[in-house]
């Protein structure tokens, strides 16, 4: 299956495979799917392993060929141009993407750790220091949680010297972490106003705010944000003792999402959550393109079934413009594009069940079909 640049739009009927297709370029991009992180899901029930082959052409790296292999037991593996990758976040960044699926209303709607997944991808997709930094501290504070809940667990003292070594094995990448989020929301929320404005007829001022300590920083620099988080560690040891886990840092912190100055989560309408979760994936895809070498793949998967005609139209002049680079679109129905979007515009590609593609005239949109499954992007898929 070969995509084109500029509009690829896919039509078939549920449970055809539609979704299955964007979750192998997903993986790719990124070496993991954005419906789950565990791979034993990913895989086919009763299936001895997965493999994702596919190939990009980039301005910087030319022509690549990209396979993704998984076997229970013996891990994942990614290969580029023929050789294995030493760590599988070697990937991200390379072959940058974007995806919105009715999944992203849980960014507006439901808890923190959403929003926390969703500025952690963005900035280490431009910042391969941001993901080394995320990944030291999600192993220190493991141990920094086992540590704690182990001494709660025998009622017993903490090793402060213990303690104190792995306190400061998240101090410091967490203060990057908080100091990259903050400079971060500074150059986002400006993405935000104009992507939300974009696709929106409603005078609202959209904006995101991130508030890692109880008082604002004078100066978001890493050494003021070490600062104040060793304070913070500090005033909250004997509640971490109490509760056997670590109190605060950034793997607790949230972002205030709000529509002139109203809390999204409390008070948006259904339709302002559509509209806002819509401009934080624009806003993304914006952000990204202007501080990578290369344009994002923006992946659409079934977002507009539920989407009013007027949002439609708004994205899909938006897809059509020439400001967004290669896309690709999943649909029920072809109407659902094809009358906001003329087809000549457009790749369209037909696939059946089992994401077979098949000729135009041989398609029969069926709305009444089953609902995409999670399953392996096939268990040898070429794209």
């Amino acid at each position: 299956m070969r995509f084109e640049d500029g509009i690829n739009v896919i039509i078939g009927p549920n449970g055809a495979g539609k979704t299955n297709i964007l979750e192998s370029i997903h993986m790719l991009c990124l070496s993991r799917s954005f419906l789950t992180s565990r791979d034993n899901v990913v895989l086919q029930r009763g299936a001895p392993f997965y493999e994702v082959e596919g190939e990009f052409e980039t301005k910087a790296r030319g022509l690549q060929k990209v396979r993704v292999a998984y076997v229970p037991g013996e891990g994942k593996k990614i290969f580029v141009g023929g050789a294995a990758l030493e760590r599988l976040t070697d990937i991200v960044g390379r072959f940058p993407v974007v995806v919105f699926s009715p999944d992203d209303q849980r960014l507006t709607a439901e808890g923190p750790e959403y929003r926390r997944r969703f500025i952690d991808n963005i900035i280490s997709q431009s910042s391969p220091i941001y993901l080394d930094h995320l990944l030291r501290y999600r192993l220190a504070l493991k141990q920094r949680n086992e540590l704690l809940h182990r001494a709660r667990r025998n009622r017993s003292p903490v090793d402060p010297v213990v303690l104190q070594g792995l306190t400061a094995a998240i101090v410091e990448p967490g203060s990057a972490i908080i100091a990259a989020r903050l400079a971060f929301i500074d150059a986002f929320t400006l993405h935000l106003d104009r992507a939300h404005e974009r696709i929106s007829d409603v005078a609202e001022r959209p904006n995101m705010t991130y508030q890692p300590f109880p008082s604002r920083l004078a100066s978001h620099d890493v050494a003021s944000v070490r600062l104040a988080f060793i304070a913070q560690l500090e005033s909250s040891s004997r509640r971490e003792r109490e509760r056997g886990m670590t109190m605060c840092g950034p793997h607790r912190h949230d972002l205030d999402l709000t529509l002139d100055d109203l809390p999204v989560r409390r008070y948006a309408s259904q339709g302002q959550h559509r509209t806002f979760g819509m401009a934080l994936k624009l806003a993304q895809y914006d952000y990204m393109q202007a501080r990578g070498a290369e344009r994002p793949i923006l992946l659409l998967d079934d977002v507009f079934d539920n989407l009013d005609p007027a949002r439609i139209e708004a994205f899909l002049s938006i897809l059509g413009s020439g400001d967004i680079g290669q896309n690709v679109t999943t649909a029920a129905r072809r109407e659902i594009v094809h009358n906001h979007l003329d087809p000549s515009r457009c790749r369209t590609i037909f696939v059946e069940r089992g994401a077979k593609v098949v000729n135009p005239e041989e398609h029969d949109d069926d709305p009444e079909g089953e609902q995409d499954t999670l399953s392996d992007p096939a268990n040898s898929e070429t794209f």
